[in-house]
């Protein structure tokens, strides 16, 4: 039987594959592929970690929890981190929106326009919405509700409350019905219907009473401000998400050095001798120290001589090393070089310029969604504008929210 599978001598060429017909004619059948999708010995461990998770799956919410503990970390720790995500909102933010109405009455513009600008004082809404952006780059995404304060001094009494991407998820069993995503719920057409927000800090001292109790916020009072890199994204990573590996390596690149420049300079000088072992010169303890003075003549045993180590780090390419890694790091956030170090040495005013539009334009195109006329919606539909005389709060004007998902 196992002899019927067997090749017979003198055929072990591979079989000849007969081309299809059609009509008469020969159709050459074309076998091609992709030198990417190939596994070798050599690519095997490069790729092992990719997958084929959805969205959702991928950024589970203890990948998410991981790296977003990772990157405040990075971010608290590090000043280029820092100094990154600061200028990143300063520069997104600035001072804060600015109201401008193109109504027929120009009386009824400035009126609400100054009535914006003291709202938008009293609920310190440029410092919110920083920190909304920071929160974006470290934690990969920012909660703002919308809540009613009758303690702030303007006619209107809407308030934004920040939450942490931490307290936004369902501690119960919720989590396994259809159309929930740790913390949000959403209808047929993948449209939010309410949040799920923690009434404490899942870190906070209050959690271990607290800990599982959550409030249901309606859709309509929530703006959950995060960036969408795959199609049915629900939760938002860290903006500065593949940089983390990169600033890990610069800061141990750092420390390696000092610490390389640091035994160097530990060691004032060092005993040697050219003699040869039981030569001429005078013995020696090995590894003794000496204590020196400072400014003072010193005789040295027989056939002895002192040298200075020489520090060795940091070498001329240090300073290359860093740039470059900078340089990558900055690349994920479309930021430039100059902008990201803080340094604008190596520029010229042309190449500073150059490399400025694609920041600004990506600043630009990230704040389409979220511009002033949806910074201004909730404010605006909460006054009302008479003919003549001040500016009053409408007597029925539900929250609405400033924006809708990105």
């Amino acid at each position: 039987m196992l002899g019927l599978f067997t090749r017979k001598p003198g055929t072990d060429a591979a079989p000849r594959q007969v081309a299809p017909t059609k009509g008469g004619r020969v159709v050459r059948v074309v076998r091609a592929g992709f030198d990417s999708a190939v596994t070798n010995e050599h690519n095997r461990r490069h790729w092992s970690n990719a997958d084929g998770l959805s969205a959702d799956a991928a950024a589970s919410p203890e990948i998410r929890r991981t790296v977003r503990n990772r990157a405040r970390y990075e971010v608290a720790n590090n000043s280029y981190a820092r100094g990154i995500v600061l200028t990143l909102a300063n520069d997104v933010i600035g001072i804060g929106p600015r109201l401008k109405l193109l109504t027929d009455s120009a009386d009824a513009n400035q009126r609400i326009e100054r009535e914006f600008t003291r709202w938008a004082k009293a609920i310190r809404l440029p410092e919110k919405l920083r920190t909304m952006r920071m929160a974006r780059a470290q934690d990969g995404e920012a909660f703002l509700v919308l809540t009613d304060n009758p303690r702030l001094p303007t006619p209107i009494k809407l308030d934004v409350r920040l939450v942490e991407a931490d307290r936004v998820t369902t501690p119960d069993l919720l989590t396994l019905l259809d159309g929930s995503v740790d913390g949000i719920v959403f209808d047929d057409l993948g449209n939010p219907v309410e949040y799920h927000v923690l009434k404490e800090h899942p870190g906070g001292t209050g959690s271990a009473t607290l800990g599982f109790e959550y409030d249901r916020v309606p859709a309509e009072a929530v703006i959950h401000f995060f960036r969408v890199d795959r199609a049915g994204q629900s939760r938002g990573i860290p903006d500065i998400t593949p940089a983390l590996p990169l600033f890990a390596q610069l800061r141990g690149y750092t420390l390696a050095v000092l610490g390389a420049a640091e035994a160097a300079a530990d060691f004032a000088g060092i005993l040697y001798t050219d003699a040869p072992a039981n030569g001429e010169a005078e013995s020696v303890e090995p590894m003794d120290s000496i204590e020196l003075e400072a400014r003072s003549l010193l005789t040295m045993p027989g056939g002895w001589k002192m040298a200075q180590v020489q520090a060795e780090q940091p070498s001329t390419t240090y300073a290359e090393f860093k740039r470059e890694l900078l340089n990558e790091i900055a690349r994920c956030l479309n930021m430039p070089f100059n902008v990201a170090a803080g340094n604008s040495s190596g520029y010229n005013y042309a190449s500073g310029r150059l490399d400025h539009q694609t920041y600004f334009k990506s600043i630009r195109v990230g704040s389409i969604r979220y511009n002033h006329h949806h910074s201004s919606h909730a404010p605006a539909r909460r006054w009302r504008v008479p003919p003549s005389g001040s500016v009053r709060p409408a007597s029925t004007s539900p929250p609405a929210a400033w924006g809708e998902r990105p």
